[in-house]
């Protein structure tokens, strides 16, 4: 089964039809790796379909992170960027160079535990972003 036939299905169990702008925008993260901005998922959409307009791309955006099939991450400069949903997982970036590193959510799991016990929330998604410097980057400072 195809990315796209999957996430179809989960969207019409919750009510909801694959738009073609959906559609486009989750091939789009699905074919590329790493974080994606709107401006660039825009510009990528925009040749599969004519007239799309960024309001558009940024509402699929939100509606797409609400159902668990993108997730959104903060850029070195803060500005949102987004990926597909593959596995729980987090980041850390470096703020000089924009280099990232990948975190497994497993090291954090005692903390999200902690969180929840003492908020009283239950975790249903996360992704966490955290800032630093490189070995790189700190060594040339």
């Amino acid at each position: 089964m195809t990315c796209t036939m999957h996430r179809t299905q989960e969207l019409r169990k919750r009510g909801f039809r694959m738009t073609p702008q959906r559609q486009t925008i989750l091939q789009i993260l699905h074919d590329a790796s790493g974080h994606h901005s709107p401006a660039d998922i825009h510009a990528r959409a925009s040749l599969n379909i004519p007239g799309l307009t960024e309001t558009t791309v940024y509402r699929t955006l939100d509606f797409l992170v609400q159902n668990g099939m993108i997730n959104p991450a903060q850029s070195a400069s803060g500005h949102l960027v987004y990926e597909i949903a593959r596995h729980n997982h987090h980041h850390i970036i470096c703020r000089s160079c924009g280099g990232s590193v990948e975190i497994e959510h497993t090291l954090l799991q005692e903390l999200y535990q902690q969180l929840e016990t003492h908020s009283g929330y239950l975790m249903t998604a996360s992704h966490v972003t955290f800032f630093g410097l490189c070995q790189v980057c700190q060594s040339s400072t």
